[in-house]
């Protein structure tokens, strides 16, 4: 039944995909990415995803794991929240993307200790460009706002 399940989320999340592809891919025209929290059809994609890739670190309504600013016995840091009481609302667009595409340790080298993988092998960029999406749908308008500012600001 387990499997039965699985092989249904990953169908609709596929479907999802092939569909927001064919309608409007969330980049811009210089190839920056761009979120689409309004986007119905890419946030229901996203939260197929989210559900089955990131709620088992970062919660099932994005919470995160308890004390996620101190660092474990093994000097990793607990999943972060992406709620708005969380702090990647404080990374622009580009920023949230690269990380999760190519991974922490891209940027803070390879040695940086992280439960965090990077998803770029096994996400397409539509892919986490919805989960993206899903998650700022999330945020209260006001920090969808600060975020967009902040965004647009760095480029996006």
């Amino acid at each position: 039944m387990k499997n039965r399940i699985g092989v249904i989320v990953i169908f609709v999340a596929l479907a999802l995909g092939a569909f927001y592809m064919a309608f409007g891919i969330p980049f811009t025209g210089d190839g920056r990415v761009r979120f689409e929290p309004d986007n119905p059809t890419i946030v229901s994609s996203g939260a197929v995803i989210y559900a089955d890739a990131c709620a088992s670190c970062h919660g099932d309504d994005l919470e995160g794991q308890a004390d996620w600013q101190v660092r474990k016995a093994d000097g990793k840091l607990p999943a972060p929240p992406h709620d708005d009481a969380g702090h990647t609302w404080h990374h622009q667009e580009q920023q949230l993307f690269d990380i999760t595409k190519l991974g922490v340790q891209h940027f803070a080298g390879a040695d940086y200790a992280t439960d965090m993988p990077a998803f770029g092998d096994e996400y397409s960029d539509e892919d986490i460009l919805a989960v993206l999406s899903y998650i700022k749908s999330t945020w209260p308008p006001e920090i969808r706002e600060r975020h967009d500012l902040m965004s647009k600001q760095n480029g996006d």
